[in-house]
């Protein structure tokens, strides 16, 4: 085993022995294999799409056990074992409907095209089997790109929105990962299109959401409890809460929301069911606190699920692509529904949920909504009551280093506005940080896919600004990651030409020196340090202050070299150890940039640097 992927790498390397997320090797491994399997299905399907052979359910396969691989999704290795046989018999199936064809050519990928169930034990899928650390980096930033982007494509299938060049894109993308014949000069342009590809499906899922349950509004939303039993959804998928919601209308059982499924209490749709309580805790890491004391039983629809504690095991259920080995899971039935029964009996026989909160929180400011008062915005800050927009999107995490995004919130000025998406808010959407002129400090635009919407509200106030340039309004981006769908947001955000992005609360152990080298270089991006030293930096003077100042802006010092070999690092792990142990403290994350990055010494390798025009080719 050796995994990286998340912002929890053991040691900000990666896991070698159990994974921090609770993630056993065995399943790591396999997982390992699924990819190389779906590299395979890819390599086969992208041929059966040229003759127009392609099935719609090989594009859900794909995405689907894509997901399935993403941190905190799937931890059954039986459900991971599944995929692979399945996955294997889709590759046999097209290569029978190809037989024959004369566009079918695979001497250049024989052994990706014609892996075996039995062959594929002998092999080495792992992330350390590529040499090049440049090469090992550029393939790894652009699976975990795909992850996030079949993710979100997954969420859009399941409403009935698709986008063929999507699917297309990720067939070609894995492909890529498995020829050698892509080095450095074919895997940055895939990249970056990778996230151009995430600027679209985020659209589509802004789309299938809306059009299904209507445009968010901003809403009160209740964070205390009802008296009645209860049933916690958590996760993503809004059909599953849809389905939950009408099953239980009537039962006397209640429905609250956990987690990234927080923002669903702003959809109009489901504000017609009177069991709708509100929202039950805070994000996916405290579920062993909070999941604990709700007492009723719990959905789990999609990412995020940590190994639960026996003392609610017996009442959490699994759906979806997420799965947890002993943990029931609810499947699709024939005609495509979910029967949810087993809960709402289970939920009847239950205590009312513990009380950890009262009182409401604001949600509902999706682009639609906040577009709407844009006018009163762009008064604001024409009139300099709004000195700035904070972007603080991302995810949230487990270690004690991200009260940094509590204590940066706190220490904002209050004429600004945080403008955020994803569970990251939890860190201060429960702060009371006050208005400007009745205009929230604190303006959710919803789940994760949702920062769609803060690029669209960015991009609407450069036009009511008459700017050209989106980098010239006053927004500043400190970005929370954690997982791979935070992963694509970022590839999103870097293929909009959005520059100077904050990024914490430690650096992807994934993307090598040379790598992070050019995203430093051409988009300025730069790790989180002390709030102090980050209010300087992403609280700028105005320009007219600039111009009588006219000093140069600073560029940020280039990044420190890691080590080439993960494995050979003097802290590797022993077993699965407990994840608040094992990440180092934050505060001095800046140090992985002080050093230039060395020329490599062989001369038949080119410097990074020389790459650097290249890349300015590709970037808006």
């Amino acid at each position: 085993m050796f995994c990286n992927q998340c912002q929890e790498a053991l040691n900000g390397e990666g896991c070698t022995k159990n994974g921090v997320c609770g993630k056993k090797g065995e399943v790591a491994d396999l997982q390992d294999s699924l990819i190389y399997v779906l590299k395979s299905v890819a390599f086969n399907n992208s041929e059966a799409r040229k003759a127009g052979l392609n099935e719609k359910s090989t594009d859900s396969y794909l995405i689907e056990s894509l997901f399935a691989t993403l941190t905190n999704t799937n931890f059954d290795g039986a459900e991971i074992e599944s995929l692979i046989a399945k996955g294997f018999e889709l590759r046999d199936d097209i290569k029978g409907k190809l037989s024959g064809k004369p566009l079918f050519i695979e001497k250049e990928l024989s052994e990706v095209a014609n892996v075996t169930p039995e062959s594929i034990k002998k092999m080495d899928v792992g992330y350390l089997a590529i040499e090049n650390e440049d090469i090992r980096s550029l393939r790894e930033l652009l699976i975990y790109g795909l992850k996030g982007l079949a993710a979100y494509a997954h969420h859009a299938d399941i409403l009935g929105y698709r986008d063929d060049v999507i699917f297309a894109f990720i067939e070609k993308a894995l492909v890529a990962t498995a020829d050698d014949r892509f080095g450095v000069e074919g895997l940055i342009p895939l990249v970056l299109e990778c996230g151009g590809k995430g600027v679209s499906v985020l659209a589509l899922l802004d789309k299938a959401n809306t059009e299904t349950y209507g445009t968010p509004e901003p809403t009160a939303i209740n964070i205390g409890v009802r008296d009645m039993p209860g049933i916690l959804i958590s996760g993503h998928d809004l059909r599953d809460l849809e389905q939950l919601l009408e099953q239980t209308k009537g039962s006397g059982i209640d429905v609250y929301t956990h987690g990234e499924m927080l923002p669903a209490n702003a959809y109009p749709a489901f504000k017609k069911y009177d069991n709708f309580a509100g929202n039950y805790g805070n994000a996916w890491w405290k579920q062993n606190e909070e999941f604990e004391k709700f007492n009723g039983p719990i959905l789990i629809t999609t990412n995020c699920i940590i190994p639960p504690k026996d003392s609610y095991r017996g009442r959490i259920y699994t759906t979806g692509v997420v799965g947890f080995d002993g943990v029931p899971h609810i499947s699709l039935k024939a005609d495509g529904t979910k029967d949810f029964t087993r809960l709402i009996k289970q939920a009847k026989t239950c205590k009312p949920p513990e009380q950890l909160e009262s009182g409401t929180i604001m949600g509902g400011f999706a682009h639609t909504s906040a577009l709407s008062v844009a006018d009163k915005i762009v008064d604001a800050v024409k009139a300099g009551q709004i000195s700035r927009f904070l972007v603080m999107a991302g995810c949230d995490g487990r270690h004690k280093e991200r009260d940094y995004y509590t204590d940066f919130a706190k220490a904002l000025p209050k004429d600004t506005v945080i403008l955020t998406a994803g569970c990251a808010k939890y860190r201060y959407n429960k702060l009371d940080l006050g208005d400007i002129g009745g205009i929230p400090r604190v303006l959710d635009a919803g789940q994760c896919n949702d920062c769609y919407s803060l690029v669209v509200i960015a991009q609407k106030l450069a036009e009511a600004f008459g700017l050209e340039d989106i980098n010239d309004l006053p927004v500043s981006y400190n970005i929370a990651w954690y997982e791979q769908k935070a992963v694509l947001v970022l590839l999103a955000l870097l293929n909009l030409g959005v520059k100077n992005i904050t990024l914490g609360p430690t650096l992807p152990a994934f993307v090598s020196p040379n790598v992070l080298n050019v995203l430093v270089e051409n988009f300025n991006i730069r790790p989180n340090s002390t709030v102090e030293e980050d209010l300087k930096v992403l609280l700028p003077m105005a320009p007219a202050e600039k111009s009588e100042e006219k000093k140069p802006e600073e560029k940020p010092e280039k990044p420190a070299k890691k080590p080439k070999n993960p494995q050979n690092s003097r802290n590797e792990p022993q077993g699965n150890q407990k994840p608040q142990n094992n990440q180092k403290s934050s505060p001095n994350v800046e140090k992985k940039l002080e050093k230039t990055v060395e020329k490599p010494e062989t001369k038949t390798r080119k410097s990074w640097l020389s790459y650097v025009p290249f890349v300015n080719k590709f970037v808006r």
